[in-house]
C-alpha cells in the first residue's frame, strides 16, 4: 500500500484549471500544466489498505490501481506506467476523458472525499510519455494471418493494438480523414489535444499496425469481400447515429446535430478550415442535452463567441448526493459543474422542446420550450409554463441510437441485431457471422470510453482465440456482465 495514514493527513487536491477569461480565448486543455507534479505522489498516498478495492469493481478496466498509487506514492514512475498499462492501452485517454466510476467505487469515498485516481493515472502516463518509456512493442514472430478493424475510436484502436502485438497482421479501417473516430472530431481540443492521439498512431505504426482513412466499408469496400479477404474482422464502428428531435421546425437552418457541429470546431483545430461552417460566433446558442455531448457543445459555443448559451435538459436537475438507489459503490448521477460550465451561460432542467420558430429566410430564430415533470413515471407538460428563448443555433446532443446501417455494413455481412439494435455477440464478442467480431459502443450502445478499450482487449482475445485455438491476451470481460455497468 501507499502512506498507511496518507488518508488520514492529506485532503483532496485535484488539477488546477487555467482562468476562464484565459481558456476560452484559445483551444488549449483547461489545465494548467504541471499542476498536478507537485501534488500528485501525496495524493497517491491517500489509497488506502481497504482490503476488498471496490474501485477495481468501479472500473471496466479492471485497472491495478492500488498497485500504481503505491508506485506514483513513492516516485516510481516507471513501474507505475508498467502497471497501468498492464490493463489499459490508452492511459491519457482516459485520463483526460473518462468520468471516473472507479473514484464513485472508492473505499475512502464511503465518508471522505475519493482517492483523484484519474489525476493519478493522467500524471503516471504523462512522465511515461517524457520519460520515454512508452515505446513500440512489436511482436516477436508473425502468425501470418491478417485482419480488419472497422474503426478508430477507442475500441477499434484497442482491439488492433493487442492483435498487432499477439503476432497478427492488421489493417485500420477509418472513413474519416484521420484516425481517432470520436476522439479526433467528437472530442473538443481543449479537454484532450491530439497530439496525444497522433503520438499513440506512431507507436501504433511503429508496432507493425497498419492503417487506412477515408475508407468505409460497404460503401467503398462491400463489407462481404472485405471478410473473404481477412481472416478475421474486428467491427468497432461505433453508435454513431444521434437521437433526433421531429418537432416542427427542425427542419430550419440553424439546427444541427451536435456530430455535425463538434467536428467541424476540430477541422479547424487541424488546419483543414480556416472558419467552421457552422458557428456559435454572435448568435444566442441552445444546446439541447445535458449530457457530456452537451457539455462540449457549450465549450465550443464560449470559444467560438457565442451572445449567449443556453443547455436545456428534460430530466429534473441531479442532486449533489447520492440518491439510496444509488448506493455506494454504484456509479451515481450526480450534478457537475464542468469546465465548460464554469465557462458561462445557463442550464435549464425540466423541459421539454415543442418547436422551433424561423424567420421569412427560413433561419432559426426562437426555441419554444414547456416545463415538464413526472406523474405516475411518466414525463408530462406542467400548463401555463410555456415560454419562448431566442436561439440563432440549436444543438442536438441527446445521445446516439445505434449503428449507422445506412452505409451498408450490416446488411452486406448479415448481421444479426439485437433488441437494441446494436450488433449481436456473444460471450467471445464473436457475431453471427464466422470470424467476425464486435466491440464498443457498435456491441454494446452508447458507453464511456473505458468500456470501448475494456471491449476492444475483450474482442481482441476473441479473435486471437479464433485464429489460433489459444491466446495469451487477458482474459475477456463479458458482454452480458452488467455487474460493472455503467
Amino acid at each position: 500500500m501507499a502512506d498507511p495514514k496518507g488518508f488520514l493527513t492529506t485532503g483532496r487536491e485535484v488539477a488546477q484549471t487555467r482562468p476562464v477569461a484565459e481558456r476560452v480565448k484559445d483551444w488549449n486543455e483547461v489545465y494548467v500544466p504541471g499542476s498536478l507534479l507537485p501534488i500528485i505522489s501525496k495524493q497517491a498516498g491517500r489509497c488506502m489498505d481497504c482490503g476488498i478495492p471496490f474501485c477495481h469493481n468501479g472500473c471496466p478496466l479492471g485497472n491495478l490501481i492500488p498497485e500504481w498509487n503505491d508506485y506514483a506514492y513513492r516516485e516510481d514512475w516507471t513501474a507505475a506506467s508498467e502497471r497501468l498499462h498492464a490493463t489499459n492501452n490508452f492511459p491519457e485517454f482516459t485520463g483526460r476523458l473518462c468520468p471516473a466510476p472507479c473514484e464513485s467505487a472508492c473505499v475512502l469515498g464511503i465518508n471522505q472525499p475519493a482517492v483523484t485516481i484519474k489525476n493519478v493515472e493522467v500524471s503516471i502516463i504523462d512522465k511515461a510519455w517524457d520519460s520515454g518509456d512508452v515505446t513500440p512493442q512489436p511482436p516477436e514472430r508473425l502468425s501470418g494471418k491478417t485482419v480488419a478493424v472497422i474503426g478508430s475510436g477507442p475500441a477499434g484502436l484497442a482491439a488492433a493494438q493487442q492483435l498487432t502485438r499477439a503476432g497478427h497482421t492488421v489493417v485500420v479501417y477509418e472513413r474519416a480523414d484521420r484516425i481517432g473516430g470520436l476522439l479526433r472530431y467528437g472530442i473538443p481540443e481543449f479537454k484532450m489535444e491530439k497530439s496525444h492521439i497522433n503520438r499513440r498512431i506512431e507507436q501504433m505504426r511503429l508496432e507493425g499496425t497498419k492503417f487506412r482513412t477515408g475508407v468505409e466499408i460497404g460503401q467503398d469496400i462491400d463489407a462481404a469481400k472485405l471478410r473473404r479477404r481477412y481472416d478475421a474482422v474486428v467491427i468497432a464502428a461505433g453508435a454513431t447515429v444521434s437521437r433526433d428531435l421531429p418537432v416542427p421546425g427542425r427542419e430550419l437552418n440553424g439546427v444541427h446535430f451536435a456530430m455535425e457541429y463538434l467536428p467541424l470546431a476540430n477541422k479547424v483545430q487541424e488546419g483543414d478550415l480556416t472558419v467552421p461552417p457552422i458557428t456559435a460566433e454572435g448568435k444566442h446558442v441552445v444546446v439541447i442535452g445535458g449530457g457530456d455531448t452537451g457539455a462540449d457543445c457549450v465549450g465550443t459555443a464560449h470559444r467560438q463567441g457565442a451572445a449567449s448559451v443556453t443547455q436545456l435538459e428534460i430530466m429534473p436537475k441531479p442532486g449533489e448526493d447520492r440518491n439510496a438507489n444509488q448506493p455506494w459503490p454504484t456509479f451515481p448521477m450526480l450534478y457537475k459543474v464542468t469546465s465548460a460550465h464554469e465557462e458561462g451561460g445557463e442550464r435549464v432542467y425540466s423541459v421539454s422542446t415543442t418547436h422551433f420558430e424561423g424567420d421569412e429566410d427560413g433561419n432559426v430564430q426562437a426555441l419554444h420550450l414547456v416545463e415538464v415533470e413526472f406523474k405516475d413515471g411518466k414525463l408530462e407538460q406542467k400548463p401555463g409554463t410555456e415560454r419562448r428563448i431566442p436561439a440563432q443555433l440549436v444543438t442536438l446532443a441527446m445521445g446516439f441510437t445505434g449503428t449507422d446501417q445506412s452505409n451498408g455494413l450490416v446488411q452486406q455481412f448479415g448481421l444479426e441485431l439485437d433488441q437494441r439494435g446494436n450488433v449481436a455477440r456473444d460471450e467471445s464478442y464473436a457475431t453471427n457471422v464466422d470470424g467476425v467480431y464486435v466491440a464498443g459502443d457498435a456491441g454494446r450502445g452508447q458507453s464511456l470510453i473505458v468500456w470501448a478499450i475494456a471491449e476492444g482487449r475483450s474482442a481482441a482475445r476473441g479473435v486471437d482465440r479464433f485464429l489460433t485455438g489459444t491466446s495469451a491476451l487477458p482474459a475477456p470481460i463479458r458482454p452480458t456482465d452488467r455487474s460493472l455497468l455503467v
